[in-house]
Parts: C-alpha cells; structure tokens; sequence
C-alpha cells in the first residue's frame, strides 16, 4: 500500500528527535500519574517523578533510574524509607509499565540500596503492635454508658485488629486525598476467641442509624463529620503510651494470628499483602518471625477453624 503525501493537507512540523519525543513523553505521563495520585503518593511516587524531571530521565523504569534514584535519595532521608518508597511507586507505576516489579528486583537496585542502608542506615524504631490483653483493657475503660464516639473508636479498633485493616482504610485522611476512592471490602472473622468485633460493630450500628439514618457514610462520629485520622489517633493515644500508632492494630492482628498457629499464606491473604511485601513485613517484626516460625513447625497450623 502506498499513499501520496503530495496530496495531504495537514501542515508540516519538523520531526522530533528520539531525544525528545522521550523526554515529552515522560513530562506528559508525569503530570498524568501525579493528577492521579495527589497526596496519597506524594512523598513516593511525586518525589520519583521530579527526580526524573530534575534530572532529564525518561519516567520509564530502569535498573539504572531506581539505582541512581536510590543513591540520590538516601542522601536526604533513611534509606529504609527509599526502600518503601520503591515499594510505592512500583505499585502506581505498574498499570504503565508493567515490568517495573521485575526492574525493582533486579541486583543492580536491590544491592544499590543495601549499599545505601550499610553506609547511611540506622536502627528501626517501630511502634509496637497491640496485642489481644491491649484490646481487652481498650474495651475495660471504655464507660458504662458509652457514646456515640464511644461506640465508633471501639468499633474501627476492634474492626481494625481483625481485618488487618491499615488505618487509612478505617478513617478519612487528614487532607482530602483520592476522589476516585471506592472503598474497601472487609471480611470480620473472630479467630482469636477475644470479645467479638462483630457485637462492637453492630453496637455502633445501632447508634449511627439513630443519630444518621440518611447519611450513607459508615463512619460517623456524633458531630456527624467523617472520623479523620488524627481523632483516632488522639482517642487511641488516650488509652496507650505513644509506642502505639495507627499501624498497631495491623500489625497486632497479624502477630496475634500467628501466635495462635495461623498459617503464613492465611495471615498474608487475610491482610491482603503482596508476597514481597509481606516478607518485608515478616523481617522487620521479630515478634511476628518467631510467632510465624513456630506456626510453620505446629502439627494443627494448618487446620485451624474460624
């Protein structure tokens, strides 16, 4: 097939080079993905972006753009934390570049990063994780006759502790985040014969359809305004020393299952993490490993019953 260009009434613009027409791109898919994802990712993948920008990289994933990225980063902050923010970008570049797992894995980056983290690395002060007797006391001081806000905190804590929720899936961000956001689908299940999240939560339901029967948001404090992550935090911090955090009600859920011989893969799928990520997960909780190490070796791990 042959066409005549001659004819064409479209008018002439000088081609681009190679050059060029990658570092456009890269600037066009930038503003794309960080429209997307403003705020939620800006300490992760927006920082990824504008170091490509900066520093005149195509935004395409390489082994050499994440090494550079890593040495680069860990010169401002832990590279503990440049190790969690591969992590998130992966996961945000992955629907444009789908190998970009793979080009995380590769050995150039991995042992870029553990260069990074012998020479600028520094011990790991993590918020512990709640246990079942910290639930217990949560429910033990809450009043006779609790309130509306009463009902919620133990509610999203006890829903939180058994569905490995993170926090951002329990309460509304400080700053108004992804508008695209539809929500999580959880499954409550009391596998560790601690009171049941189930009666907590039908508790607050109760209280929220007669204060807001017409309001659609689960969550509602007795102001009406959507609970925020700061109000938790400052009820949860009422209750415990600041070694507790939004994150402990995960991370506790996910030792106590293990404590009582629940599979790895179970509590991985219960918590709906990646399979890297849970390794992650797994080494930086020493209580978990061994928690977890003992599950792999116990005769009933594999047969307990909800």
């Amino acid at each position: 097939m042959t066409f005549d260009l001659r004819r064409s009434r479209q008018p002439f613009h000088n081609p681009w080079l190679l050059d060029r027409l990658v570092h456009e791109r890269a600037i066009a898919l930038g503003h794309a993905l960080d429209q997307s994802t403003q705020d939620t990712y800006s300490s992760a993948l927006n920082s990824y972006l504008t170091f490509c920008c900066s520093h005149n990289f195509p935004i395409e994933p390489t082994p050499d753009t994440f090494s550079f990225y890593a040495v680069y980063m860990s010169s401002f902050i832990k590279p503990d934390f440049v190790d969690s923010y591969l992590s998130g970008i992966c996961s945000n570049l992955e629907p444009y570049f789908p190998s970009v797992r793979q080009i995380r894995k590769c050995p150039l980056v991995s042992r870029t990063l553990h260069g990074c983290m012998c020479l600028r690395g520094s011990s790991i002060h993590r918020k512990r994780a709640l246990t079942t007797s910290d639930i217990q006391f949560a429910i033990a001081q809450s009043p006779t006759t609790p309130s509306h806000d009463d009902h919620l905190f133990l509610a999203q804590l006890l829903t939180g502790f058994h569905a490995l929720l993170r926090l951002g899936e329990l309460v509304w961000p400080d700053s108004v985040s992804d508008p695209f956001f539809h929500g999580s689908q959880v499954l409550i299940i009391n596998h560790l014969h601690t009171a049941d999240p189930r009666l907590f939560f039908q508790s607050y339901l109760v209280s929220r359809d007669t204060l807001f029967p017409l309001q659609p948001e689960l969550w509602l404090r007795e102001n009406g305004a959507v609970p925020t992550r700061t109000w938790f935090i400052r009820r949860l911090q009422t209750l415990f020393p600041n070694d507790v955090a939004g994150h402990s009600l995960r991370s506790g859920g996910a030792t106590a299952l293990a404590e009582i011989g629940m599979t790895p893969a179970l509590i991985q799928a219960s918590g709906r993490w990646s399979s890297d990520t849970f390794q992650a997960y797994i080494c930086k909780h020493p209580t978990l490993l061994a928690a977890l190490l003992f599950a792999r070796n116990a005769p009933h791990a594999s047969t307990i019953a909800p």
